[in-house]
């Protein structure tokens, strides 16, 4: 018994900010795209670059986090899979667009300015100034992100 495989994995930089929306059920849905890039030097010595564009769509949980979390800009992690999805333009023409159903997303450079913002202000809210016990060496090292995810 053979089976198929479906499954993409990128790394690249956001295109623009994700955008998210609810189907008529209320499940959401958040969109947005990712650009790779790859260098390489031909046969003479020249430097030739080359960008790649991915739509990324990722639902439920996950289109939550990706709409808090992500900004343009920001380098991400992306695993998933392809699909494809035939739609009708308004001049009646058939379309097709490739994407990638994200079933997993990893932040890996800066946070989003927004949520980096956020965090401070609660970490200065959640300790006094005049407490000493909390002042104590806890074992947690500060500059460590924390994701919820």
């Amino acid at each position: 018994m053979s089976r198929g495989l479906n499954k993409v994995m990128i790394i690249g930089h956001l295109g623009r900010d994700p955008e998210m929306r609810f189907t008529p059920s209320g499940r959401p849905v958040t969109t947005f795209s990712v650009a790779t890039s790859r260098n390489w030097n031909t046969s003479s010595g020249e430097k030739r670059s080359e960008t790649e564009w991915f739509n990324i769509v990722s639902w439920g949980s996950l289109a939550e986090i990706c709409n808090q979390y992500l900004a343009k800009g920001q380098q991400v992690y992306i695993e998933g899979r392809l699909q494809t999805r035939k739609w009708e333009d308004d001049d009646g023409n058939r379309r097709n667009t490739v994407e990638i159903v994200a079933r997993e997303m990893v932040i890996l450079g800066e946070r989003k300015k927004k949520y980096s913002e956020s965090l401070k202000e609660k970490e200065a809210d959640a300790k006094p100034a005049t407490d000493q016990e909390n002042d104590q060496d806890s074992g947690f090292d500060e500059d460590e992100d924390e994701f919820p995810f």
